[in-house]
Parts: C-alpha cells; sequence; structure tokens
C-alpha cells in the first residue's frame, strides 16, 4: 500500500528545482549520484535492473489510472498537475511518471559474461543520443556488454536514456579508460576487431563466432592508436557511394548483427522465435 503522495502545485517548489536541475547539470548529476529516469517504460527497465528511486512524481490524468511499480514503495511519491508535468517533462507521451534515481556504477570487474561474450566499445563518443542508439542495437543483437572509453558524456544524460529507450539499464554498460578496457579485454581472452578503414578487411571476413570486442570511435577523429595497435583485427564496412563513414550507431549495429548472423549460423545461438 503506497502512502498518499504530496501534492506540488508549483513549479517554484524546491523539489521541482532540483528535479528540473539534475536533468540538465551533469555535475549536479554526479555530486548527488541521482539522475533521471522520464517513463514508464523506461522506468520499469531501470527498476527491473534493480536501480533504486529516491523520488516520484506522478500525473495521475496522464498516467491513466496504472499503479506505481511496487519497486518504488520506499521512494518520496509526489502528484503533480498536468499542467506542472509538462514543464518538468523531457517530451510528451511519458505516461505522467518521472523519477529521481540513485546512480549504481558497474565497473569491468562486475560483469558476468557467458562463454564467447559479444561486446560493443565506444570511444570518446560525444553524442549521447548515438551513445543511445548503440545501446539500443546492442540490446536488440543480445550483446553481452557496451564498454564507453574516455566517455564525453555520462551515462544518465536525459537525452541518452531518451535515445537508449531504457537500453542503458536492460545492457550492462561501463565507462572506463580506453587502457583499462584494453588490459581487461586482453586478461578475458576476448578478441578486439577495431571498426576503421586503414589496413581492414570486409567485416564479414572477420571470425566473430568466438568472444568479441567490437571497437567503434567518432567519425570525425575515428580510433586513437592505442586502439589500432591493441586489435586483433581491423574491419570496415565497404562504402558504394561517395561518402566514405556512416553514423557510429548504423555502423555498430551493422557489425553486431554480423556476429549474430555468424553465430546463428554456427549453431552458437538459436535464431530467435519469429
Amino acid at each position: 500500500m503506497f502512502p498518499s503522495p504530496e501534492k506540488i502545485t508549483s513549479a517554484q517548489n524546491p523539489k521541482i528545482k532540483k528535479l528540473l536541475a539534475l536533468q540538465k547539470d551533469s555535475s549536479l548529476r554526479r555530486e548527488t549520484s541521482l539522475f533521471v529516469v522520464e517513463g514508464r517504460r523506461e522506468l520499469g527497465h531501470c527498476l527491473g535492473a534493480g536501480f533504486e528511486a529516491e523520488a516520484v512524481f506522478i500525473c495521475p490524468s496522464l498516467a491513466g489510472g496504472a499503479s506505481l511499480p511496487p519497486e518504488v514503495r520506499d521512494a518520496s511519491i509526489f502528484e503533480v498537475s498536468e499542467e506542472l508535468y509538462g514543464r518538468i517533462a523531457y517530451r510528451g507521451g511519458t505516461e505522467g511518471m518521472i523519477a529521481e534515481i540513485r546512480e549504481r556504477k558497474l565497473r569491468l570487474e562486475d560483469l558476468n559474461l557467458p562463454e564467447n561474450p559479444l561486446i560493443a566499445v565506444l570511444e570518446s563518443v560525444e553524442k549521447p543520443g548515438n551513445i543511445g542508439a548503440v545501446l539500443r542495437s546492442a540490446d536488440a543483437a543480445g550483446a553481452d556488454a557496451v564498454l564507453v572509453c574516455d566517455p564525453l558524456t555520462d551515462l544518465y544524460n536525459p537525452n541518452l536514456i531518451r535515445a537508449s529507450l531504457g537500453a542503458v539499464f536492460t545492457v550492462p554498460c561501463v565507462c572506463c579508460s580506453t587502457t583499462e578496457a584494453i588490459d581487461w579485454l586482453r586478461k578475458s581472452g576476448i578478441s578486439i576487431l577495431t571498426a576503421q578503414l586503414q589496413d581492414s578487411s570486409p567485416y564479414y571476413d572477420r571470425d566473430m563466432t568466438g568472444g568479441t570486442a567490437i571497437v567503434a570511435g567518432t567519425e570525425s577523429t575515428g580510433l586513437s592508436e592505442e586502439w589500432r595497435r591493441a586489435a586483433s583485427g581491423h574491419i570496415r564496412i565497404p562504402m558504394r557511394g561517395r561518402l566514405d563513414s556512416l553514423n557510429v550507431s548504423v555502423s555498430t549495429a551493422i557489425l553486431l548483427y554480423e556476429a549474430v548472423r555468424q553465430r546463428q549460423a554456427a549453431g552458437i545461438i538459436q535464431k530467435p522465435a519469429l
């Protein structure tokens, strides 16, 4: 049984100001170890992954009578009007639920990987939308982890969470340095395949049935020399047009699904039911 929610009617309420500040200020997110999740679907993925809610803001008229998830029983519950919800929501259609969530940092040594893991690695990718899109592809392809190396944005940026549709919670995701990632991958016996134009072979000519890390960088600068030297192989996606690169999220999706195709053909993983 949930306690009666405290009603908030003013945008000047300190709790509303804090919520808005957490959405905009990455330094405040780091300082408080809190971040904001908006939407019933994303909140469900978040709580299902074991994150804890500190506070939940709900608009009954937009929630459509939906009950709060049982995992937020110990959180502070606040009721807001539709007008006030419109001020604090990043987007429409989020079912009238926004929550402040306690951050949980995952380390490389915390990853519990299966045999022949499939891992996506991003180096210094700045745009939250690109990282979010890669996380969606990683979830869809059944990747076992995503490593975000030398990040230029934090994992709990609202734009990243929104772009991932909650996949930032469904796929184990670790922020670390390039050096830390390379050392860990080598110790774990995972083959490193770097996506690059130089000295590379078509991606479909490389064996991805064993433990594989697919590494991608930014479209402007590509990968650092450290990754190029550490690679077990360099792969590229053949381009038939006049441009020489794809968006990093599109490239990563293609490469992840090539690994899936090879593993299905080898009988390592089963084809999903249609």
